[in-house]
Formats: structure tokens, C-alpha cells, sequence
């Protein structure tokens, strides 16, 4: 029986099993022994010509490799919109779901391209960033750098949430130099050059989104202070974030004149915080009466705030599964909609805490 194919138990060529031992297959004096002194000869010849292809395509799986490492546009993970979630092994399966897996896994780069989970990823970002980067493996962390570009450049592009990724890269590079600062203690993978580099490029875009200049439109419509009074407020009342009423107020005299409304306060306030944390940080004003909106901002800092997304991943208890809320998962439960739980970006880190 031949030998066919670079194989590492022989030279890479054919051979012939004959009466008088092996011999090439090409070889036309088949009734001729070969000579001990030449076979030794021609093995090391062989062997060195072996030596050399492996070492060639050694080399060149390295280039191809080296290539696909530095290309950061590439990103490796699937384009998957579920993720089978378990925390142990038993007969019929073996292994468990960890927090970069389901990372890699589940579809994050067309999730920021939707205004509805946009805020979602960011957040779960962000929750990364202050205190899981480090339980992420070497491809998760590299996607995470991937998918922070992809924010970043829609940020620069839309101009809009430009205060929300400030926040989230802050807390990235505060964390970045407290790990490349102990390199002895650092347990993120990689080199730590590519680290610092990386650190380089978020302070790049710390400095992009510092520069930003936010383009007027040039069409002369109807504006946000054309509209009634009670409309304004109205669309006061569903702003979440009270720096962005603040913000909001220093656009004309009239805004802000609204934004200073103390019912606008009052309900933004027991909309985030529960009556007991309110009654533990009540502040009066000069007047006698309590300053809401010194209160939310009190309470901002001691109490985290009710969060509210428009979509978010959803979690099946029946099959243990984790998914996008308006895309479909092989669930077995006569009643799946019952099994569906909302998750949230902390309830998703939790997840796979074990």
C-alpha cells in the first residue's frame, strides 16, 4: 500500500511495498536493491526537502494569520440572533456558556445599526468596561474593541449620543490604565503593546467626539420653540435623563424657564427612585419647599436610576435560551411567550456569573 500525501511518518512520496523492501513508485530498476549508503543519502535528502515545505507552509499560515490579526475591520463572531445558555455539564452535554462566547455569538454589529437597541449595547458596554473585560477571551476583547469602532464612527456620523459614548469611554481607558499599570497582576490577554496602542485609539476618539461640531439643517422649518408651551413640556416630561433636560434648557430663555418646572422634577424623580429612597434625601429650597431637581441629582449619585430600552434580549426559562425579541429560537414550551423574561444589560452579565 502506497504512502500518499505529506505526512510526517514518511517523506511525502509514493513508495511500493516489493520483496526486496520498499521503493519509489517512479523508481524503474525495481529489481535492483538499493544501496544502504545512497538510501541514507537520499532519506536526508528527502527529510531536509520535507523539512523545508513544512516549514514553508508553517510560515505561510503564519502570514495569513498575522494578516487576519491585524485587519481590525474583520470581526470574528457568528451573525446569530440566539444562544443556548447553560452553567454545567450533564450526560447529554458537555461544557458551559460563558460571557465571551455569548458575546461573540449573538449578533451585537447589526444590533447598534437599530435605534431601538442601541442604548442596550451601549450599556452592556459600558458594563464590560467597569468590571468584566477581563473574563473576556482574546477574541471576545478583540470584537469589543471591533464593535466600540463601529459605535463610535455611527456616533461621529448621526452626532447624536455623543455625551452617552464620552461616559462609556471614560470608564473604558480608566479601567484600560489600572490594568496596564499592574502588568503584573494584568490578566487581560494579549500583548501589552497592543493594549497601550489600543488605549492610544480611544483617546483618539475621546478627541474626535470633543471636536465634534453639531451641523445645523439648513431648512428654516418649524423648531421645537414654535410649538405651544404645553408641547414643549410635554416632550420635557419623556426625557429619561435629567442632564438632558439641562441641557435642553440652555437653548433659549423659554426652555429654560420649562426645565426649572418643579412637577417636571417631581415626576422624573418617582419615575427612577422608590418613596423610601426619596424620603432619605429630601432637600428643602430657600422657599420652605422641596427642590426636586436637586433631589434627582442627590439621589443620581447614591441610587441607580430605572433603566428603559426599546429592545432588549429576551431569556427562555423553558429551554434556557437567550435571544432577540423579535426574532424566533427552537423553543419546545406549548406556551412560549410565557417562558419569555426580559434582560436587562446587568441581568445579562449575571447570567453567567457561576
Amino acid at each position: 500500500m502506497p504512502f500518499l500525501g505529506q505526512d510526517w511518518r514518511s517523506p511525502g512520496q509514493s513508495w511500493i511495498k516489493t520483496d526486496n523492501g520498499w521503493k519509489r513508485s517512479n523508481d524503474e530498476t525495481n529489481n535492483n536493491v538499493t544501496p544502504l549508503n545512497s538510501f541514507c543519502d537520499e532519506e536526508d535528502f528527502n527529510k531536509e526537502n520535507l523539512l523545508k515545505s513544512v516549514g514553508c507552509d508553517m510560515m505561510t499560515k503564519k502570514r495569513k494569520k498575522d494578516l487576519l490579526n491585524n485587519n481590525t475591520k474583520i470581526q470574528y463572531f457568528h451573525q446569530e440572533t440566539w444562544i443556548s445558555v447553560h452553567k454545567g455539564s450533564t450526560k447529554e452535554r458537555h461544557g458551559y456558556c460563558t460571557l465571551g462566547e455569548a458575546f461573540n455569538r449573538l449578533d451585537f454589529s447589526s444590533a447598534i445599526l437599530d435605534t431601538r437597541r442601541f442604548h442596550y449595547v451601549v450599556r452592556l458596554l459600558e458594563l464590560i468596561a467597569k468590571s468584566q473585560l477581563t473574563s473576556l477571551s482574546g477574541i471576545a476583547q478583540k470584537n469589543y474593541m471591533n464593535i466600540l469602532e463601529k459605535v463610535v464612527q455611527k456616533v461621529l456620523e448621526d452626532q447624536q449620543d455623543i455625551r452617552l459614548i464620552k461616559e462609556l469611554l471614560n470608564s473604558l481607558y480608566t479601567t484600560l490604565c489600572a490594568l496596564v499599570n499592574g502588568v503584573g497582576k494584568c490578566v487581560l490577554v494579549g500583548n501589552i503593546n497592543t493594549w497601550v496602542y489600543r488605549m492610544e485609539v480611544i483617546m483618539h476618539w475621546q478627541q474626535q467626539l470633543n471636536n465634534i461640531h453639531i451641523i445645523r439643517p439648513l431648512n428654516t422649518g418649524l423648531t421645537l420653540t414654535d410649538l405651544p408651551i404645553c408641547l414643549q413640556l410635554n416632550i420635557m416630561e419623556r426625557l429619561a435623563d435629567g442632564r438632558d433636560i439641562v441641557s435642553l434648557g440652555q437653548v433659549s430663555p423659554n426652555l429654560q424657564v420649562l426645565s426649572e418646572d418643579r412637577l417636571l422634577w417631581k415626576r422624573l424623580c418617582r419615575y427612577h427612585f422608590t418613596e423610601r429612597q426619596i424620603r432619605k434625601r429630601l432637600i428643602l429650597s430657600e422657599k420652605g419647599h422641596l427642590d426636586w431637581k436637586k433631589m434627582y441629582f442627590k439621589l443620581s449619585r447614591c441610587y441607580p436610576r430605572k433603566e428603559q430600552y426599546g429592545d432588549t434580549l429576551q431569556f427562555c426559562r423553558h429551554c434556557h435560551i437567550l435571544f432577540w425579541k423579535d426574532t424566533n429560537h427552537p423553543c419546545t414550551s406549548n406556551d412560549p411567550e410565557g417562558s419569555y423574561t426580559a434582560v436587562s444589560p446587568l441581568d445579562f452579565i449575571s447570567l453567567f456569573k457561576f
